[in-house]
Parts: C-alpha cells; structure tokens; sequence
C-alpha cells in the first residue's frame, strides 16, 4: 500500500520501542507484528461470532436429516389374553342359568408407514389367535371343553390420497422448507464472516490511525517543547516577560494530556482487535499489536451500476430473502391443495387360515388358501372448510407483504451502496484537501515562528499556529481513516467482501 507524508513505516519500529509499550511483570510486553490478511486469517480461524454462526448450517442439516423420519416405516407387536363368561339361558330344573367362559390368546405384528412420493400409506400384518371355551350344564353343573381353535392371518392395506394430500401433505411440507432453511443458515453464516472480516479491517485502519494520531500528539508536543525552551532564553536574556514563558508551560501541559489520551485510545483500538481475533483474550491482553501496513490512499474507480449488480446478486441478506419467498410458495402450495376434499383409493390383500391345531393353522396361509381382498374409494368433504380456505387467503396475503418487503430491501440495498461510493469518493477528496490544509498550516507556523524570533508575533500567535497544524494534521489522518473504512464499507455494501479479501466460505 501507498505511505502517506504523516505516516512513515519506519516509524513504527521507533513505536515499539518508545515508552508506550505496555509493559508486564519484570519487562516490556511482547509485541506482534501484523498484516490486515493476518488479522482476517486469524479472526476466520479464532472469532467466536463466527464459530457460534458455524454450528448453525450443521444444525439445519440434522433438522433437515430428522424430518425424513416421518417416512421411517413403524413396527408394532402386541400380545393380548381376553377371558369372557355369558349365561346362555334359564335352566327350569335346577333354576340356575348355564354359563360359559371364553379365553383368547391374540398374537400380533405388524410394520406400517408412508412413502415419500405420493403420500402412500401402507400397513402389512400378521395375527394369530387361539382361542378355547368351557361350557357348563346340569344340576350339579357340569364342565365341558372345547378343543382350542387356531385362527391366523396376513395381509396388506394400502390407502392412497388422489387430491388432499396427494403432491404435497404435512410431512412433505416440513421437508421441502427445512432444505430451505438449509440454505438460510447458510447465507446467515456467510454474512456473520463478511461483516466479521469488516470489523477487523475498521478495527485495523482504527489501531493504524490511534498510532498515528500518538505521534500527531507526540509532534504537538515537541513543538510546545521546543517553544517553551526558546521562551525561557529569550526571558533569560530580558526579550519577553515571565508570563509568556507561563503561558508555554501550560500549552506543554495540555499538549501532554493530549498524548495520554491517545496513547490510551491505542491501548482500547488494541482491545478491539484482540476480541475479533481470539477466542481467548487472556492469551492476547499483554501482547502489543503492531500493523504493518498504512492508510492507503490510491484511488479507485466507482462504477455504480456495477456495484448495484453485486449487490442485488451477492448480498446475502438479499439471497436470504429470496429464499424465504421460495418458502412461502411452498406453504401456498401446500394450503391450496388443502382446500380439495379428501378422496382415497384404499384396498387390502391376505390370506386366512383356521384349524384346532396350530400348524395346519398356519399351513392354510402358507398354501395361499382363503385369499380376501378389498378394494374402493372414500370421499370426505368437510363442509364449508373454512379453516382451510381462510389458511390460504391469508398465505396469500403474507406472500404479497414478503414481496413487497423484499422489494424494499433491493431498495435498501441501492441506497447503501449509492451512500457508500459518495462517502468513499468524498473522503478521498478530503485528503487532497485536508493535506493541503496541512502543508499551509506548516508553512503559517514556520512565519509565525520567524515573526517571533524578530519581534513582530507574539507567543500567543505561535501556539495558536501550533493548535492549527496539530488539528490539521489529525485532520487528514481523519481523512485518511474514513477513506480506507469506506472502501471496505463499499465492499460489504455490495456482497463483495469475501471475493475482495479473497476470503473463500465452505459451509458443507
């Protein structure tokens, strides 16, 4: 990148030497020298915004990967003992009814559910019963048993939807939306990493300029000095009185207290880009970061239709809302075909076996013998069918909103990338500007210093002169700063931040 007059390179190494550096327990802290892609690697690495962002594609995905458990097929077995007892009648000679006594041993299996394509819903069963009774009569009452008697079955009932729930029913619906939501989560995530890389680049430009602005203040501060030594002579010597040397302490004073709070605003532009770097600020708390690199100050061409482009193609906020659009014409879909009535073809196929012993039983099924089947249609038509109807319309009315919503955003979407190339362009014009201011205020505060040397300024005069130069210089470091912050505002205005920092997002 380009140096700038206020900001040499080779003065950064004079920085970590100076007395600014923090300094730890026995000694002067550790320092690390830094390029911004450094910075961005690391924070894609160890930023925990983006680690939390991380987990929620994967979370999506095992949504995603559960909802197809609603076509997981069911098994079911039951096992069931019925005993019964009935009179069967009044017995004149002993005034006793007859009773009998049924029991009824009911064996069952079965697997059941529904295919994914046409919401066909299958259930294969199997039972076997056994059966036996006792029958009592006479006076005393006698007992008698029947033998056991073996009933068993198997066979298959299919119900098919032909309108209601044909192309599209509950569990469909939650599938298609939840590959939606997939793709949400990861536009999410991608715009977690775009707007974390931008903070690093503002919290990197920020850092640069607070070192910057130290040695504003340290250059401030020399020049109060050197005032305040040149006073003191000249009082010495009886060419000015006592209270212009006063005068030059105080500015001396001020002037420090100004380098304090700069040397602190670095210490907290520090912290700013420790937390976008760790995961751990412990780790990272004494350590002195120094950037490598300085406020560029190239220009660049703005084209707006093509930053328009990028952004109605690449924001991910934009793709998110399409992709939300995408999920309520699936839910249209989904209500209309709730309106139909609910017409089903069903059928069922089996065999039948019955014998007083269980392996003939049995053998009956496995020679294919009593062979039933069914087969038919059943319409339901709910009456009225408001709920559904009123669904529907007010689906409807969600998806003209979202429409509009999203046209607002594309909107949105203009206006900040419009603001965004007139904000980069002006700064841009500004560091003409605020440089030229510099150079005059230098020239000022060197006549103003010769006037003084000659008798025709005043003390006041030159740390006036002074005040200005230190103001412009921070000035066009302002400039500056807000340039190269603008371009990376740009950037993430457009979508385009990743592609710019060649930073490349896999979420699979």
């Amino acid at each position: 990148m380009r140096l700038t007059p206020i900001i040499p390179f080779c003065c950064l190494a004079a920085f970590a030497a100076s007395g600014f550096a923090q300094e730890s327990a026995g000694g002067k802290a550790a320092s690390r020298s830094l390029t911004l892609q450094e910075c961005v690697k690391t924070a894609l690495e160890h930023n925990l915004d983006i680690k939390i962002e991380r987990y929620r594609p994967e979370l999506a995905k095992l949504t995603l990967d559960g909802s197809y458990g609603a076509f997981d097929p069911s098994w079911r077995t039951d096992f069931r003992q019925n005993f019964s007892t009935s009179e069967t009648g009044f017995n004149i000679s002993t005034f006793n009814p007859p009773s009998n006594e049924t029991w009824r041993e009911t064996y069952g299996m079965g697997l059941g559910g529904e295919l994914p394509l046409t919401g066909l819903a299958y259930n294969l069963s199997s039972t076997l019963n056994r059966s036996s009774s006792k029958t009592s009569f006479g006076n005393p009452p006698t007992f008698l048993d029947s033998p056991f008697d073996y009933s068993s079955s198997v066979g298959i009932n299919l119900t098919q939807p032909l309108l209601k729930n044909f192309w599209i029913d509950s569990p469909r619906l939650q599938i298609a939306l939840n590959k939606k939501n997939l793709k949400t989560s990861e536009q999410v995530f991608r715009r977690q990493v775009m707007n974390t890389v931008s903070d690093v680049q503002f919290a990197y430009y920020d850092l640069v300029a607070a070192i910057e602005a130290v040695k504003v203040q340290e250059k401030s501060l020399q020049l109060a000095s050197q005032l305040l030594a040149e006073n003191k002579k000249r009082v010495d010597v009886g060419q000015m009185a006592k209270l212009d040397e006063e005068q030059a302490k105080s500015e001396v004073a001020a002037r420090e207290a100004d380098l304090i709070s700069a040397q602190n605003q670095v210490s907290i532009q520090e912290n700013q880009l420790k937390k976008l770097l760790s995961e751990d600020f412990t780790q990272w708390r004494d350590l002195v970061l120094l950037p490598t690199e300085n406020l560029s100050e190239v220009p660049e061409a703005f084209s707006r239709l093509d930053s328009w482009q990028k952004g109605l193609s690449m924001r991910p906020d934009l793709l998110q809302s399409k992709v939300e659009l995408e999920k309520q014409d699936i839910v249209l879909k989904y209500t209309k075909n709730q309106l139909y009535p609910q017409l089903d073809l069903v059928g069922s196929y089996g065999y039948l076996g019955r014998d007083q012993h269980l392996v003939p039983s049995l053998g009956d099924i496995g020679d294919r013998r009593n062979p039933n089947f069914s087969y038919g249609v059943t319409l339901t038509v709910p009456l009225g069918n408001r709920s559904a109807r009123n669904n529907h319309r007010s689906n409807k009315a969600q998806k003209e909103q979202m429409l509009l919503q999203h046209k607002r955003l594309e909107q949105d979407i203009m206006v900040q990338i419009d603001d965004a190339i007139k904000q980069a362009q002006t700064s841009h014009r500004r560091i003409e500007a605020t440089k030229q201011a510099r150079t005059f205020a230098e020239t000022a505060l060197d006549a103003e210093k010769k006037k003084l040397a000659s008798g025709k300024s005043t003390n006041f005069q030159v740390l006036q002169s002074q005040r200005d130069l230190t103001q412009r210089l921070s000035e066009e470091l302002r400039a500056l700063t807000d340039y190269n912050k603008a371009l990376a505002r740009l950037a993430l205005s457009e979508g385009s931040t990743l592609e710019r920092t060649g930073v490349n997002v896999d979420v699979r």
